[in-house]
């Protein structure tokens, strides 16, 4: 049986982040989740933070730290989109992608990774999508910083492999999520579900469970763990 962990789950009160820590709470990991609207999962301690602020990040840990012990777990989820063409594209909606999507997720990996150094355990997972990997039209601001995450995995597990410090990343595909219904509209998606050879939609359990494994294993790190329903198999048309 796997041992108990303390996790933190960054933007852990709707879709994906919910789901996740919904799923780490019932497996019996003692769980954290940051939050700046709506309600974490019963049973997981809500911890309000903007992750653009170092201030609110420091603060979270700080408390996380103090209700349940050090992070040995980190799930960087915490994301917005602002979703446009290119010369539709402000300078304010582009600095707010990156600084919330990318720079958050560095942020509060090098905040956990401290602690992790320390006791030489600790597992870091990003939550990128398959945007980063393929790209997405009118999505370059997201395409972009979900890329970023890909290298910042791979770049970060192997500079804490010694530490015994698993760093991956989990990139979904089209997951079924008030996030996801507002980047997308209705029609569209189902459009591009008709292309995903398992014919349908994800869920935020399916993402949830493959972030559980990584969790527990021992001997992944680096690694992006694609969740689209075999949609990555195929070639884009």
């Amino acid at each position: 049986m796997n041992p108990s962990r303390v996790v933190l789950v960054t933007g852990g009160s709707r879709g994906i982040g919910h789901g996740i820590a919904e799923r780490l709470a019932k497996a019996g990991h003692r769980v954290a989740a940051t939050y700046r609207s709506g309600e974490v999962p019963q049973g997981v301690v809500g911890v309000p933070c903007d992750v653009t602020d170092p201030d609110q990040v420091e603060l979270a840990f700080s408390q996380v730290e103090s209700d349940l012990g050090n992070v040995e777990v980190l799930v960087a989820n915490a994301g917005i989109t602002r979703d446009t063409l290119l010369m539709r594209m402000s300078d304010e909606d582009w600095d707010q992608v990156i600084a919330t999507n990318l720079t958050g997720a560095f942020r509060v990996a090098r905040r956990a990774a401290r602690p992790m150094i320390r006791a030489r355990f600790g597992r870091i997972i990003f939550i990128s999508s398959v945007a980063g990997i393929r790209g997405v039209p009118g999505h370059i601001a997201y395409a972009v910083v979900k890329g970023a995450m890909l290298q910042f995995t791979r770049c970060l597990a192997r500079d804490e492999a010694d530490n015994n410090i698993r760093v991956n990343c989990v990139a979904p595909g089209i997951i079924r999520t008030r996030f996801h219904d507002a980047m997308t509209p209705e029609a569209k998606v189902h459009n591009l579900a008709v292309r995903i050879p398992l014919h349908r939609e994800g869920t935020p359990e399916d993402v949830a469970d493959a972030v559980r494994m990584l969790v527990t294993n021992n001997f992944i790190t680096g690694e992006t763990v694609v969740i689209d329903g075999g949609t990555s198999m195929q070639v884009c048309r």
